[in-house]
């Protein structure tokens, strides 16, 4: 009784006195997760509220600590979800669990024989493999004479700025998958989407050991979280 009498002096209505039809549990096992908004979603995880917000209203403080974009709550790390009020590690562990699960099924979705025609067909192939990671990886992705993907290979992974790559070791998978055009790709974490000029060799030194192959490099892309750079686009190739 004492606690209920708390929550109508802070004006807050416990979730389990909303009605059925409204609390984010029940409303998802009758209506289907279409049915909810963000914040109910995201209350579902967090599973309880505090002493003064409910899970929902946790969850749009947490949405609004984000501009209320999706995509920037889910490149949040733990340190900032924990500094919203009410959400311990608890609680931003399961978010961020949550997020990077919804990461894998993304990139999953490359199948064998899925066909790249444009530079943005690459973006939404790898962006959830590396365009959001702290560090730089370098990928390459080996396709046949109709652009279709026969492998896709991490070749280096490095630090905040740089990554070593071994251009032999892009060249031995291009021979042995029978590609005959390669993309490479790799991810910028500072932001900025510009080839530095290692970048600017690499491609080069890539280029060049492709043409003696009879391999066709298609394009080098930099990615950040939902852009990219082309090389093929920008007449660098």
């Amino acid at each position: 009784m004492t606690s209920h009498n708390t929550d109508i002096e802070t004006g807050r209505i416990p979730i389990r006195e909303w009605s059925c039809q409204d609390r984010p549990r029940e409303k998802f096992a009758a209506r289907g997760a279409s049915a909810l908004s963000d914040a109910e979603l995201i209350a579902i995880l967090l599973r309880t509220g505090t002493a003064t917000d409910s899970a929902v209203d946790l969850a749009k403080r947490l949405l609004a600590s984000s501009g209320n974009q999706l995509n920037r709550l889910a490149d949040s790390d733990l340190n900032q979800l924990t500094g919203v009020k009410g959400v311990g590690t608890a609680k931003a562990t399961t978010l961020l669990a949550a997020f990077e699960l919804c990461h894998r099924m993304l990139s999953e979705r490359v199948t064998e024989a899925q066909q790249i025609l444009t530079s943005y067909d690459v973006m939404n192939i790898m962006q959830d493999k590396i365009a959001r990671l702290k560090h730089e990886e370098f990928w390459a992705i080996y396709l046949n004479q109709a652009s279709k993907i026969l492998k896709i290979c991490q070749i280096g992974k490095g630090g905040l700025t740089t990554t070593a790559v071994d251009v032999r070791l892009i060249m031995q998978e291009a021979i042995t998958s029978g590609s005959t055009n390669l993309i490479v790709c790799h991810n910028h974490p500072s932001g900025s989407l510009r080839p530095s000029q290692k970048d600017l060799e690499l491609t080069k030194q890539i280029n060049q050991a492709a043409k003696l192959f009879n391999i066709h490099l298609t394009d080098h892309i930099i990615l950040h979280k939902r852009s990219y750079f082309s090389f093929l686009e920008e007449g660098i190739l």
